[in-house]
């Protein structure tokens, strides 16, 4: 005779009954993040504008963080923690750079439609942006300038300005290592922006030979796939605006899209990219 079947167990509803907010609420606050939209023209494709803007900023956000917590592992000693936070900020920058999909196709009478809502607001005045170029090497103490009547994000930029540059953290390590970095590089005025030199591109060339340290190596590809993307952001955001706006001037006074095309021109950590013609 055969056993009977044994009775089959109905998962348990989910607890829906909570005496304030959602764990969930309180933990990603998203009444908070879906209640900060707020559009000044009625065009309905400024939305998506907002929103895509505001989402930038939060990949910023996380950006940082990486980044920082790569600088700080460098400082440290700790090359693997380094490599995973710029692993991972390599995943975010994808995910930043693709942020550039819902706004790549607009045409100048989309755009027209709702940029007078923008007035002088322009993407150059983004504080966690420029906390990016910092953390990249591009500083610029006149780009403080714009966030003077806001004391605590001009504090965490004039903080960011005075800090080693991740790459400065990275030619530390290097000389630590017992690699040639000049001293002038080492003791660099690094509220200026890092310029190329000889010498660091000779010891990138040798890491990547094969005749000195893997993990270096390692950590150069690491900020190679950073540097790469960083591009492609640049890129992406000039085709995104020539093809929205064609040369006029840009939103905030810019030069629009001949200054997005110098930038563009630029590769960050500039001797990694340089030393493999030398390979």
């Amino acid at each position: 005779m055969s056993q009977p079947a044994q009775e089959i167990q109905e998962p348990e509803a989910p607890h829906l009954d909570f005496q304030g907010t959602t764990p969930y609420e309180d933990y990603v606050q998203a009444d908070v993040l879906t209640h900060l939209q707020h559009t000044r023209s009625d065009d309905p494709g400024e939305m998506v504008f907002l929103v895509t803007t505001q989402v930038m900023e939060l990949w910023f956000t996380v950006i940082v963080h990486e980044w920082e917590t790569a600088a700080r592992a460098l400082r440290e000693d700790r090359v693997p923690v380094a490599v995973d936070a710029l692993k991972r900020s390599v995943r975010e920058l994808d995910a930043l750079n693709a942020s550039w999909r819902p706004l790549g196709q607009l045409t100048p009478a989309q755009f027209n439609s709702y940029r007078s809502a923008l007035g002088e607001g322009s993407g150059f005045q983004s504080a966690m942006y420029r906390r990016m170029e910092f953390l990249l090497g591009e500083k610029s103490a006149s780009m403080l300038v714009p966030h003077r009547g806001a004391p605590r994000v001009h504090a965490e930029l004039e903080k960011a300005l005075h800090e080693p540059s991740l790459y400065d953290e990275v030619l530390r390590l290097l000389g630590r290592r017992g690699h040639a970095v000049p001293e002038a590089v080492l003791t660099r005025d690094v509220t200026l922006r890092y310029e190329p030199s000889e010498a660091v591109e000779e010891i990138w060339t040798a890491l990547y030979s094969g005749a000195a340290d893997d993990e270096l190596a390692r950590l150069g590809e690491a900020l190679t796939d950073v540097a790469e993307l960083v591009w492609r952001w640049r890129n992406d955001h000039l085709v995104a605006t020539r093809r929205a706006m064609g040369a006029k001037t840009g939103t905030g006074g810019s030069a629009g899209v001949a200054w997005l095309e110098k930038r563009a021109q630029k590769n960050v950590f500039p001797e990694l990219w340089t030393a493999r013609s030398h390979v």
